[in-house]
């Protein structure tokens, strides 16, 4: 195991639970248990070599992300104990924009983001994502059979955000691949890293250009004067932060949906609303399992453990939703209530509203459309990508009665 030094009056690590595994991604709640076994806060490695703190309790978690004093989000010192070629870099290594940034400068950064995103209206947002699902259903609708994750969830948002950023559809297939790539941690995440890298610097280079109605365009005429890097940044950051996770509650939401006959009746007939469904997913199986990575300026004891400067301390909102969906079956939660998807503190997501709307409209798109899907492979069957960071299905296959784009149906 990675021996970091311990204080003489602490007990000595576990073994690292190893969260790059391929059994993570079949069954994560088991490294999950072996986590929670070794109390609030656990031990793992994200790839051979990498060690973190992985914390599993939800006091831990808030006591972490509303610390400031204690803990940090720049990860530089600990970047330099870390091999170049380590596959989670893609998603840990600092760079100029709100997600590793502190105090101050946290907060600029964080005020342009926020004020981009006020600027899209619902009604654009909504229509938007309509267009998007009814492009994408004109395309798979006559066949009778489509994969909801490669064929919609993963597509879809890679238009919408495309868009929103300011370019055409032509390049959002660009988009959902180098994502994907970087999200997984493997021996592709370079790859994935280098060619999100060059899709963002050709956005902004283009916007730079020529304005236009769009977040890019927004960020760069701010009024607290951001320079072209730092927008190069926050648009990494966002269109990150908004495709991948996105894509990942949409197929989860709707793979819970397609799962149990009865729930997704209930959604089509309208007595129940798609909220329910995404609400579930935020709370029992989160779509961005592992991060929130924060680093102490000082070692420390937190919650029973010893943690050394420099060491990743990882928030498992992944761990907490499994065990909250044991422990709680059946309890009703109000909305928004008792899941920390969107974080907590200084850092948590700045634009949640926008996604949940994203996520609902796509799902109550897609069954107007298509109010017969039906799963072809049992949930308890289906693929998980790889991957230390996500909870993300590799495919989710359907059937239903075709469908052509220009058939008159109830789509409003």
């Amino acid at each position: 195991m990675t021996a970091y030094p311990a204080r003489a009056d602490t007990f000595t690590l576990s073994a690292p639970v190893r969260l790059w595994e391929d059994g993570f991604a079949t069954d994560p709640f088991a490294y999950y248990a072996t986590l929670r076994a070794q109390g609030p806060v656990g031990w793992a490695e994200l790839a051979p070599g990498v060690s973190a703190y992985i914390v599993t309790d939800r006091r831990a978690a808030l006591d972490l992300l509303h610390d400031t004093e204690s803990f940090s989000v720049d990860p530089r010192p600990w970047e330099k104990t870390v091999a170049e070629d380590s596959p989670v870099l893609g998603m840990m290594r600092w760079r100029p924009n709100a997600l590793f940034a502190d105090g101050g400068e946290h907060i600029r950064y964080r005020r342009t983001l926020l004020d981009a995103f006020d600027l899209v209206e619902p009604h654009d947002l909504r229509e938007r994502v309509h267009r998007s699902v009814d492009l994408l259903v004109s395309r798979f609708g006559p066949d009778g059979e489509a994969d909801l994750v490669t064929q919609f969830a993963r597509p879809m948002m890679a238009l919408i955000f495309n868009n929103l950023f300011g370019l055409p559809d032509s390049e959002s297939g660009r988009l959902d691949a180098a994502l994907g790539r970087m999200m997984e941690g493997g021996d592709r995440a370079a790859q994935g890293e280098a060619e999100y890298g060059k899709y963002v610097m050709e956005l902004v280079g283009a916007k730079t250009a020529e304005r236009g109605d769009d977040l890019t365009s927004r960020l760069l005429d701010h009024p607290l004067g951001l320079t072209p890097e730092e927008v190069t940044w926050q648009v990494f950051l966002m269109l990150g932060a908004g495709h991948e996770p996105s894509a990942n509650l949409i197929s989860n939401a709707l793979s819970r949906i397609l799962g149990n006959s009865a729930y997704y009746s209930t959604l089509t007939s309208g007595s129940r609303p798609v909220m329910d469904a995404v609400m579930e997913v935020l709370r029992y199986e989160t779509p961005l399992a592992n991060y929130g990575v924060h680093f102490a300026r000082e070692s420390t004891s937190f919650h029973g453990m010893w943690i050394q400067a420099a060491v990743p301390i990882v928030v498992s909102f992944g761990a907490m939703g499994h065990f909250a969906e044991r422990d709680f079956a059946g309890a009703h939660h109000p909305h928004d209530a008792s899941h920390m998807s969107w974080g907590a503190g200084p850092h948590s997501c700045p634009v949640k509203q926008p996604a949940l709307l994203i996520a609902t409209e796509a799902i109550e798109r897609l069954t107007q459309w298509l109010p017969d899907l039906r799963p072809l492979v049992p949930r308890e069957q289906l693929g998980w990508r790889p991957g230390p960071f996500h909870r993300s299905l590799t495919a989710l296959p359907v059937a239903f009665t075709p469908r052509s784009p220009d058939q008159a149906g109830d789509r409003a």
